[in-house]
C-alpha cells in the first residue's frame, strides 16, 4: 500500500530500559510509553507520540476517503434506523428498547400488558448528550417495578456509576455509587441491593450491600476477595430466592449463597475453591441445580437440596459426556434448559422435572439450518412455557424466536431487517476442515457470494480469536456484506483456545500449548489456499484483544501469507504484562498464559512467541492497529510499543497505521453509528491492500 508521500511515519524515541528474570535480560527501549501515572496519561512526550500516530493514520487513509465514506453509507444503509427489540414479559409489563431514527443510543420503555399505556424508563440519548463516550452497564428493575437501577461508563474505563430513579414520576433518587463493576442485584423486599466494587487495580474484589436512601459510605461489605487473582461477582438465581456471590479466575471458582429475603445472613459456601474446579448454580424453587466439572472437563449437572447444598450431597441429573460440552443451564419452574456444544455445534436441551429423576423427559430444539448459532435470549419469567431464543447463521441475520414447549414449536418473532435489501439465497455458507501441524482437525466456517471463483484468484478475509475458551460461532454480519459483494470470501477459523469442540479444545490452546492456536490458524489459511478459495498475498486477517496476540504472531511467523493484518486492542506485549502483577488483569490471567515471574519454563515459552519480543527485521504485511487510551484490559502502551518497534524493523513497502481512541476503552467508540465508521476505515484499508479498492 502507498505510504503518505508528504507525511513521514512517526519514529518513537528509544530509551534504555532492561529487566532481568531467570537469567534472561529483556531490553525494552519503548517502556517509556507507559505513563507512570496511569490510569491518568498526562506525559506530554507520550501524548505527543500518540497524536503523531493518529495524524499519520488519518494521512494514510485520506486518499481513500471516498471509498471509506461509500463503505460507511453502505453499512449504515443496512441498519434499521427506527429499530426496536421484541418486547419481553416481566410481571404485568412488557419491556423493550428502541432506536429513534438517526439516534446513536437506545430508549428503554415498558407498556402495560394491554398496550394502553407506556412509560419511558431510560433515555440513553439524553444521558449521552455532550459526552464523547457513553456505555450503559447494569439495568435492573426492582421486583415491584417501581424503581429502576442502572449504571453507566462515560470514558471507557469500565468503572460504572450506579444511579436510581422512580419509574412513574421519573424522579432521580439521591443514591449514587461510583467505581463499581456495573451490575445491580436487588434484595427480595427491594429495600437494598448488592453490587461489586473495583479496586485501584481495577479488580472487582468486594460485594457491597446498599440500603436505599443511605449514603454509599454506609454500605456494608458482604464479601471481600483477598486473592488478587480472583474476581468477585454477584447475581440472583432464576427463582429469585437466592443471591449468589461468586469468586474465581478463568479455571477455578467458588460460590456462596444468601437468601434474597434475608440479606444480612452470612454467605453460605457451597464448595471451597479447588484448583481446576468450576461449578455454577441455579435453582428451580425446590432445589439447586449445579453444573460442575468435578468428574469430567465437559461438565455434568447435579441436584442438591436447599438444606444441604454441599458437594457431598450432590446427586447426578445429567451425566458427563466426551461429546456434549455443557456450557450453561437455566432453571424455569417446570423445566430447565442446557446450552451445550455437541461435535462443534451449538444445541439447546430442554429437560422437564419429574419424579423419580430417571423418568425425566428431555429433547433438543430443532433449528432450520445445519450450521448456526443459538442461545437463550431474555427470559424474565420463571413460570413460563415459552423460551426466548436468539438465532443466526452466516447467511441468516440475527433473529429472535420463541420456542413453545407445547408442540415443540419455534415462532419467529423478528429477523434483523436489512433496509437496503438482502437476499440470503445469493450467498453460500460452508463448514470446512483443515489439518493442523499435529494432525488435529480444525473447523472453518466460510461464507461467500454465489459465483465465487475457487481458482485462487479471489481475496479472502480470515478471522480468529482462540483464547479463554470463547468459541467463535458462525454468525451473521450485515457489515460483512460489503466485502462479500466485492468478491471476498469471509472465513472464521475455529482454532484451539476456544471451546468450539469442547472444553479440551480450550485446554489444547492455552498455557504451554498456546502455540497450537497459531499453527491452527496457519493451517486454516493453507487449507483455504489449497482448496482454491484464495492464494498467498490475497488474504487479510483480523483479531482483537487476545485475538491480537494471534495477529501479532501471524505477522511475525508467516508474513508471506497476508496482504493485511488488522489488530484491534491487541495483547502483544504478553511477557512484560504477565511479569507485572500490579496491572489490573495480570494475576487472574496466569491460569490462561502462565506465570513467568515464578516459572522459568513459562518465561521462556512466552518469550518464544510474544509478538513484541519476536518482532524482527523482515518484510511485514500492511498493518492496521487500534487501541483505547482508557482501556483497562489491554493497556494502550502495548500496541504503542509494538508499533514503535515495528517501524524500525519493517522491510519492504508494508504500511503500518496506528490509531488511539483518546476517549474510549477496550470496546472502541460508543454509539450505534460511530463504530461503523471504524469498520468502514478497516474495510477500506483491507480493500486497498488486496487491490480491490
Amino acid at each position: 500500500m502507498p505510504k503518505p508521500s508528504d507525511h513521514p511515519a512517526p519514529i518513537a524515541a528509544t530509551k534504555a530500559h532492561t529487566v532481568s528474570h531467570h537469567g534472561h535480560t529483556l531490553h525494552d527501549p519503548y517502556a517509556w510509553l507507559r505513563d507512570p501515572g496511569y490510569p491518568a496519561v498526562t506525559d506530554e512526550d507520550i501524548l505527543g507520540y500518540l497524536h503523531a500516530e493518529n495524524a499519520y493514520y488519518q494521512a494514510a487513509l485520506a486518499p481513500h476517503e471516498k471509498l471509506t465514506e461509500s463503505l460507511y453509507e453502505e453499512i449504515v444503509g443496512r441498519i434499521q434506523q427506527d429499530d426496536s427489540s421484541v418486547p419481553h414479559k416481566h410481571g404485568n409489563y412488557l419491556y423493550h428498547w428502541e432506536f429513534e431514527s438517526g439516534a446513536q443510543y437506545k430508549r428503554w420503555l415498558r407498556t402495560d400488558l394491554d398496550g394502553k399505556s407506556s412509560c419511558l424508563l431510560l433515555d440513553e440519548v439524553a444521558l449521552a448528550e455532550g459526552l464523547d463516550y457513553f456505555r450503559l452497564g447494569g439495568f435492573s428493575v426492582r421486583d415491584d417495578h417501581e424503581i429502576l437501577a442502572w449504571s453507566s461508563d462515560t470514558d471507557g474505563s469500565e468503572r460504572y456509576t450506579i444511579r436510581l430513579k422512580e419509574i412513574v414520576s421519573g424522579r432521580l433518587l439521591p443514591d449514587e455509587i461510583t467505581g463499581t463493576g456495573g451490575s445491580v442485584v436487588w434484595s427480595m423486599d427491594g429495600q437494598s441491593f448488592f453490587y461489586s466494587v473495583l479496586s485501584e487495580e481495577h479488580r472487582p474484589y468486594k460485594i457491597m450491600l446498599h440500603q436505599l436512601g443511605q449514603p454509599a459510605s454506609a454500605d456494608t461489605c458482604v464479601y471481600e476477595e483477598k486473592d488478587p487473582s480472583f474476581f468477585a461477582g454477584v447475581s440472583r438465581t432464576s427463582s429469585d430466592r437466592f443471591i449468589v456471590i461468586s469468586a474465581g479466575d478463568h479455571v477455578t471458582n467458588e460460590l456462596r449463597i444468601i437468601p434474597a429475603d434475608e440479606v444480612t445472613a452470612p454467605p453460605q459456601l457451597i464448595s471451597a475453591r479447588r484448583t481446576g474446579h468450576e461449578y455454577y448454580l441455579d435453582d428451580n424453587g425446590v432445589r439447586f441445580l449445579i453444573r460442575t466439572n468435578d468428574m469430567h472437563r465437559n461438565f455434568r449437572i447435579v441436584a442438591a437440596s436447599f438444606d444441604a447444598p454441599e458437594a457431598t450431597h450432590w446427586r447426578g441429573l445429567i451425566p458427563p459426556s466426551d461429546h456434549h460440552y455443557l456450557k450453561h443451564h437455566t432453571c424455569f419452574q417446570d423445566f430447565f434448559t442446557v446450552e451445550e456444544r455437541a461435535f462443534g455445534q451449538e444445541q439447546i436441551r430442554i429437560r422437564h422435572y419429574a419424579k423419580p429423576e430417571h423418568e425425566a423427559i428431555e429433547h433438543y430444539i430443532e433449528f432450520p439450518e445445519p450450521s448456526f448459532s443459538a442461545a437463550l435470549g431474555t427470559n424474565a419469567e420463571f413460570d413460563s412455557a415459552v423460551v426466548r431464543v436468539g438465532y443466526q447463521s452466516m447467511v441468516t441475520p440475527p433473529s429472535v424466536m420463541d420456542y413453545h414447549l407445547e408442540g415443540h414449536r419455534l415462532e419467529l418473532r423478528k429477523e434483523q431487517a436489512i433496509p437496503s435489501g438482502y437476499d440470503k439465497s445469493a450467498y453460500v455458507s460452508e463448514r470446512l476442515i483443515a489439518s493442523s501441524h499435529d494432525g488435529t482437525k480444525v473447523p472453518i466456517s466460510i461464507v461467500y457470494k454465489k459465483g465465487f471463483a475457487r481458482d485462487g484468484s479471489q481475496p479472502l478475509h480470515l478471522y480468529g480469536y482462540g483464547a479463554y475458551g470463547i468459541g467463535m460461532v458462525p454468525s451473521f454480519s450485515a457489515s460483512r456484506l460489503s466485502l462479500l459483494d466485492r468478491g471476498f470470501a469471509y472465513a472464521i477459523a475455529h482454532i484451539r483456545g476456544g471451546d468450539e469442540m469442547g472444553y479440551h479444545w480450550y485446554q489444547e490452546g492455552k498455557l504451554d500449548k498456546r502455540t497450537n492456536t497459531f499453527h491452527d490458524f496457519i493451517a486454516c489459511a493453507e487449507h483455504l489456499i489449497a482448496e482454491g478459495y484464495s492464494s498467498a498475498g490475497k488474504i487479510s486477517i483480523s483479531g482483537g484483544s487476545a485475538g491480537g496476540t494471534l495477529m501479532g504472531a501471524m505477522a511475525n511467523m508467516r508474513p508471506d501469507l497476508w496482504s493485511a493484518v488488522v489488530a484491534h486492542v491487541p495483547f502483544v506485549d504478553v511477557l512484560h504484562t504477565m511479569l507485572d502483577a500490579s496491572l489490573p488483569l495480570t494475576p487472574i490471567e496466569w491460569p490462561e498464559w502462565g506465570n513467568p515471574l515464578t516459572d522459568k519454563e513459562v518465561f521462556e515459552y512466552i518469550l518464544s512467541y510474544s509478538p513484541y519480543e519476536n518482532t524482527r527485521e523482515q518484510h511485514y504485511p500492511n498493518l492496521m492497529v487500534t487501541c483505547g487510551l482508557n482501556d483497562p484490559r489491554v493497556t494502550y502502551w502495548e500496541p504503542a510499543k509494538w508499533v514503535a518497534k515495528l517501524r524500525t524493523h519493517i522491510q519492504g513497502e508494508g504500511l503500518i497505521i496506528f490509531k488511539t481512541n483518546m476517549g474510549a476503552g477496550h470496546g472502541g467508540k460508543s454509539g450505534r453509528f460511530e463504530k461503523f465508521r471504524e469498520v468502514a476505515e478497516e474495510y477500506s484499508f483491507i480493500l486497498e491492500a488486496v487491490g480491490k479498492a
